[in-house]
């Protein structure tokens, strides 16, 4: 008797629906543990919730251990709503997710015959017969609703146990998506909570996590007591501060209003440290700049390798304004190919705010771009001195009506120091650009 596996109206048991507010997702994967694979389906699945308003309050990743992952469902089902589980639901034996949910919520698992049916018909499309381990997959708890893999054998669950609800999906994003899209439009937007949540991300550089949030403090208090409640935080990343605002409300044009006024008031008391108040990257913000001013750039790289220019041209549409650059390492280059004056390299040192100037001159010179800029630097981790650390870097940028040039010294490794050269060059050049 298969009548209560299948979708509502089928005959199954239709458990009271309560509202959705609270959510957790369990990726479940023991190579989800190691350095080799990452949990992404979460960021999608968050993405989806967050959109009816449906807050993740934790997510967990557990290895094919059915006792561990039992666990972790128990701990889900005590504070959440809706629990999301994605992966292990395969046909081999440490896909245990299936069993796990079964066993914890108390449901004796059947056979979907309709799912074993499909999964033959999906290997005799292939010429194949279906291995008996294949089977494994139409085994489903009672009560649980069917929800179609159109691109793999392995089918989404939909559980409803009062008072929580409980979502099965395949692990690979090609099969889990369309189901979660699914499931969003038929399911949630009736069981959310009736809440939007909207957010909105500013990034800045120029100033460390403690002076934004100094400067922010203020307005706090005023955010948290709005009649739409503004929240923030603060994360600091290599080169950059980020501001994450969320904002809650049964009302679209509440929300955003809230967030646009909590918007405007950070970057007010940020000033121009603020690249983005949408969250776009430095090198998009600076690309938009030379785009609309119909300036082209040129670039002259030392320590950074070429990095700057290829996060330049990371963004699409990117040939209108870069021209070329030249990654010139040695001092040779940097006189071969920009003019630098080799007595110039002799007598200030390859690392220093003159030879940056002259490489931005020469870079620009040469091209006959609107914009030059030269960085030069010691990336480490040998080359320092104690007048010249590791981590010194020189950068320059020259336009037709000005320049500016600055020495920083960055910490880290060389991978680190090179990515915060080229944001803090990119930044110089927006800084210059902005007010031209």
């Amino acid at each position: 008797d298969h009548t209560c596996l299948g979708p509502a109206g089928s005959g199954m048991v239709v458990v009271t629906a309560h509202a959705i507010g609270r959510a957790a997702i369990i990726a479940v994967g023991s190579e989800l543990l190691t350095p080799l694979r990452s949990d992404t389906n979460s960021l999608q699945i968050t993405r989806a919730l967050n959109g009816h308003g449906i807050d993740i309050v934790f997510k967990g990743i557990s290895g094919d251990d059915r006792v561990e992952l039992a666990h972790l469902l128990r701990y889900a089902l005590a504070r959440v709503e809706l629990i999301v589980l994605c992966g292990g639901l395969g046909p081999t034996d440490d896909d245990v997710t299936r069993e796990v949910v079964a066993d914890v919520l108390g449901r004796p698992m059947r056979e979907h015959s309709a799912i074993a049916e499909e999964i033959c018909q999906r290997f005799a499309a292939r010429g194949l017969g279906m291995p008996a381990i294949n089977r494994r997959q139409a085994m489903v708890p009672v009560g649980a609703e069917i929800l179609p893999n159109a691109n793999g054998t392995a089918p989404g669950l939909w559980i409803e146990t009062d008072p929580n609800f409980v979502l099965l999906l395949p692990g690979p994003p090609r099969e889990l998506e369309p189901i979660l899209q699914r499931v969003v439009e038929e399911k949630l937007a009736g069981l959310a909570a009736g809440q939007l949540l909207h957010r909105r991300t500013i990034r800045l550089t120029g100033r460390s996590e403690s002076h934004a949030e100094e400067a922010l403090q203020p307005l706090y208090a005023e955010w948290a007591g709005a009649a739409v409640p503004v929240t923030a935080t603060i994360l600091a990343a290599p080169g950059q501060i980020e501001l994450h605002l969320a904002a809650r409300g049964g009302s679209r044009q509440a929300v955003v209003a809230a967030l646009d006024r909590a918007v405007e008031q950070a970057v007010a008391a940020l000033g121009r440290d603020v690249f983005s108040a949408n969250g776009e990257p430095l090198e998009a913000v600076l690309g938009q700049l030379l785009t609309r001013r119909q300036m082209t750039i040129s670039v002259a790289e030392s320590c950074t390798g070429g990095l700057f220019t290829s996060r330049l041209t990371d963004v699409a549409g990117s040939s209108r304004y870069v021209d070329r650059a030249v990654v010139c390492y040695s001092n040779d280059a940097k006189v071969d190919l920009l003019g630098v004056p080799a007595p110039l390299i002799a007598k200030c040192g390859a690392v220093s705010e003159e030879v940056a100037l002259a490489m931005a001159t020469g870079v620009r010179a040469r091209s006959g771009t609107d914009v030059g800029v030269g960085i030069t630097g010691i990336a480490g981790p040998t080359g320092g001195t104690p007048q010249k650390p590791v981590g010194t870097v020189a950068m320059a940028v020259v336009t037709p009506d000005a320049s500016s040039v600055r020495t920083l010294t960055f910490m880290g490794d060389r991978t680190l120091i090179k990515l915060q050269a080229s944001q803090a060059a990119l930044d110089l050049t927006r800084r210059v650009l902005a007010v031209q």
